[in-house]
């Protein structure tokens, strides 16, 4: 099969045929007919995560099963299906309870093992997470929803329990926080988006954002304040710095909840927090990663509805050539929207 490959930390990747996969025990090989080219996977090429060399990224993907291992009870040849980004081992107590996303023994297609900008990709435990895609649902929006739309999701509906009216900040306008703003509006509620580029900003706005703040050195918390007559009900940062949480914190009302989804950087073994705030207020902090096959239903619902539409995200679909050079140069750029891969291009 054809996928991108880079053998070494740093190094360019290219498109070479490799061996493809075969069915592991328990899970299936999936032809990838969209899988979504995230930062994360710069992130991996970069050096920033354990991997195995040679590697192939790609985690975000839809396609349809071409082969089932044994002891699969759920999944057929030619269903067409989606994936988280974390998948559990379908085993312990925490996917037994439907919470693989928090799996002690979880594998990331695309960092534990070769992932996605492939012509197929092998997953485990598919009776645990793959996800069946309506056929009302494109595998390209399909695809964007395994990283930034499900975790988005899983913050504001499964750990902060956003209400219908209710305001919300959303600081990081990339891929996450404009998953979020079209999430929130979605969902009913009112939405301040906090970024520091113009286009991002544009982009939140035009998704449905009520009010955007440029990051510029202003007082954010204080023009958040004042926009939502008191803070905002729910904070998310989608950036991940000492600054935007503490922002994020900063702008609540008293019993406010945020959310942390960005991974913040230590500082002396721990990122600085601003927890005299969140005792005083008793603010409520939950920490978000990634979400379970199980909590796919609500977010497809809204999608089926018309009221999710995450193709609206989608700026271009490329090749597996032009996702092999565009890869390395995901760290100077900031796009609104996401990019997809088709494999299957020539």
């Amino acid at each position: 099969m054809r996928a991108v490959v880079y053998d070494a930390v740093g190094a360019r990747p290219e498109v070479r045929d490799v061996a493809a996969p075969s069915a592991p025990e328990g899970g299936v090989v999936v032809r990838v007919h969209a899988t979504g080219l995230c930062r994360s996977d710069w992130h991996a090429w970069a050096g920033h995560d354990e991997i195995a060399l040679p590697h192939v990224p790609g985690h975000e993907l839809a396609g349809v099963v071409a082969e089932v291992g044994t002891g699969v009870a759920k999944w057929a040849v030619g269903d067409r299906v989606t994936v988280p980004f974390v998948c559990g081992c379908g085993a312990c107590e925490w996917c037994l309870r439907g919470e693989a996303q928090v799996c002690p023994d979880q594998q990331q297609p695309g960092f534990t093992h070769w992932g996605s900008f492939a012509e197929y990709v092998a997953l485990h435990a598919a009776d645990t997470n793959l996800v069946a895609i309506p056929e009302s649902v494109s595998f390209e929006a399909a695809a964007g929803l395994g990283c930034r739309f499900a975790t988005a999701y899983r913050g504001l509906v499964g750990r902060a329990r956003l209400a219908s009216g209710e305001w919300i900040v959303v600081i990081g306008a990339g891929g996450v926080g404009l998953s979020a703003v079209m999430i929130a509006k979605a969902l009913g509620a009112r939405v301040v988006a906090v970024d520091r580029g113009a286009g991002a900003l544009a982009a939140a706005r035009s998704l449905g954002a009520d009010h955007v703040l440029t990051a510029d050195g202003r007082d954010i918390p204080a023009a958040v304040h004042e926009l939502t007559g008191g803070g905002a009900h729910i904070a998310v940062d989608a950036v991940g710095s000492e600054q935007t949480c503490a922002d994020a914190i900063h702008s609540l009302r008293r019993r406010g909840r945020h959310v942390q989804i960005g991974l913040l950087p230590p500082v002396e073994g721990d990122p600085r927090v601003p927890m005299a705030r969140v005792i005083a207020w008793e603010l409520d902090v939950f920490g978000s990663h990634g979400m379970a096959a199980a909590d796919y239903p609500g977010m497809l619902a809204l999608i089926e509805s018309g009221a999710l539409d995450p193709e609206r995200l989608i700026e271009r679909v490329i090749d597996l050539e032009e996702a092999a050079r565009v890869l390395p140069a995901l760290a100077d750029s900031a796009p609104a929207g996401m990019t997809m891969i088709d494999p299957r291009r020539a």
